[in-house]
């Protein structure tokens, strides 16, 4: 072997390496101030968001934070560049709890707002929202048969409109105290009402920290039968839900 041919093969090898650690800086700038994926693993945003969506999430919509950047290290509090969501986002957080746990909710109390359920209807600062009823939706109740699911169009005073899945009359949570939503904070809840753990479980999730915020809920693009490995591609012609994929989050 000559010195020229081995001179070839260390040339080769550092620009492998020099590829690859690019590739990875470029894959950490577009994770850390452009987009992250996530996938959905509960039904708590159905019928908006299904277990087995996968989305991009826009890290620049609301500024950033430490939560922005991967592990989460704590070199400065606040945000930087930070702008407030706008009610009825569809945002990912880091639950307040724990500061760890990847949460996605959708934006229903602005600071300063004064949040009730009465009777399984939104109100906010005194005023119920305007809300359509849907036909039913069937859902399986977890033994296999399925049941008719009250579906309503809950529009806030914004005029952002959504669905909503309302599971039993007179849930846990359809009838609250008022809460009021602390300055700097936010108040979220999922479109499954009756099967979400949200801002009005308050030792569970609480108010959110604007801190907290990860990004915007923005374009599905994946998705997969729940219960189904996005894995196996072989299945993908009849577990992949075609008409759901590359829609916005709204």
């Amino acid at each position: 072997m000559t010195a020229t041919s081995d001179s070839k093969k260390d040339g080769g090898f550092f620009e492998t390496v020099r590829v690859i650690v690019h590739a990875l800086l470029i894959a950490f700038v577009i994770r850390t101030f452009l987009f992250q994926p996530f996938n959905i693993p509960s039904g708590s945003m159905k019928d908006t968001l299904l277990i087995g969506d996968y989305l991009f999430v826009s890290k620049y919509s609301y500024g950033y934070s430490r939560f922005s950047i991967p592990f989460s290290p704590n070199l400065f509090a606040g945000r930087i560049l930070g702008s407030e969501p706008t009610r009825g986002d569809v945002v990912v957080f880091k639950l307040p709890r724990d500061n760890e746990t990847d949460y996605i909710k959708r934006v229903i109390g602005m600071p300063g707002d004064k949040i009730q359920m009465i009777g399984g209807l939104l109100h906010i600062n005194g005023a119920p929202v305007q809300r359509e009823r849907l036909p039913d939706v069937n859902e399986d109740d977890g033994s296999g048969r399925k049941v008719p699911i009250k579906r309503w169009r809950e529009t806030l005073p914004n005029g952002v409109s959504y669905e909503t899945l309302d599971l039993v009359d007179n849930g846990f949570y359809d009838n609250t105290p008022v809460y009021e939503v602390p300055p700097g904070h936010f108040f979220m809840m999922g479109d499954n009402r009756d099967n979400s753990a949200d801002s009005r479980v308050l030792s569970q999730v609480g108010y959110v920290p604007f801190e907290n915020l990860i990004g915007k809920a923005q374009l599905i693009f994946f998705s997969i039968d729940e219960g189904a490995s996005a894995w196996q591609v072989w299945t993908w012609p009849w577990t992949v839900r075609w008409d759901r994929l590359f829609t916005r989050v709204h």
